[in-house]
């Protein structure tokens, strides 16, 4: 429970609906869980705690194992990412949809481009240029600072 932020009754819950089932059961009926299982279970947080339902979640598990048919554990062998409603999977350089399959399109040379230019004005102050772009000083006027472009 402390290594996951579950609860008690939240661990209960799903261990008795099968969202996250501990990987052993001692005698006496007591769960042990395995590294996979709190990734699991870490996953099932982070998916509820950024808006995503528990339906919407084994719907998710369900479509996965059905589109990947090699998975077997979705919540710890594939990066799930919330949002809003969709979850999306990321999945040997391909995003989708986990409900849908569809696959998402990002503009990845442009987001490159935007990670190594903030790394190197990291560090850097910004340039009036970087915070407004488009703006520019018409010769001989002071920046009034009211942000808009002469």
């Amino acid at each position: 429970m402390e290594l996951t932020g579950v609860s008690r009754r939240q661990l209960a819950y799903w261990r008795q609906t099968g969202l996250v089932e501990p990987s052993e059961v001692t005698e006496g009926g007591h769960g042990r869980y395995t590294f996979h299982d709190l990734i699991a279970l870490r996953t099932a947080k982070r998916l509820i705690d950024s808006g995503v339902s528990l339906q919407r979640i084994r719907r998710s598990i369900a479509s996965l194992i059905q589109f990947l048919p090699t998975i077997n554990k979705p919540l710890t062998e594939v990066s799930l990412v919330a949002t809003g409603d969709v979850v999306l999977v990321f999945s040997e350089g391909a995003a989708f949809d986990a409900l849908s399959g569809q696959e998402w399109v990002f503009p990845v040379a442009e987001l490159a481009r935007d990670v190594e230019r903030l790394r190197r004005t990291e560090a850097a102050d910004p340039v009036q240029e970087e915070l407004f772009p488009g703006w520019q000083e018409v010769e001989g006027d002071e920046p009034s600072g009211s942000g808009q472009a002469a």
